[in-house]
């Protein structure tokens, strides 16, 4: 998934001038967004388990009370 946000990322910036003035120029919240979503992906893939139990855990320590 973060492989296809940054090659959508690079084909958007590495367009030829010409062309993007054409078409406009991508708004900065779209490259925002988009690279908020690649951290997030890279962040889950990286420590999706450890997250996943701290999660259980803190579920798991409220339903015990």
């Amino acid at each position: 998934m973060s492989l296809l946000l940054t090659r959508l990322f690079l084909a958007v910036l590495l367009k030829p001038r010409e062309a993007r003035r054409e078409r406009g120029d991508v708004p900065g919240w779209v490259l925002i967004t988009v690279m908020t979503a690649g951290l997030v992906v890279a962040i889950w893939q990286l420590a999706g388990t450890q997250l996943q139990r701290m999660l259980q855990d803190a579920l798991d320590s409220v339903g015990n009370k």
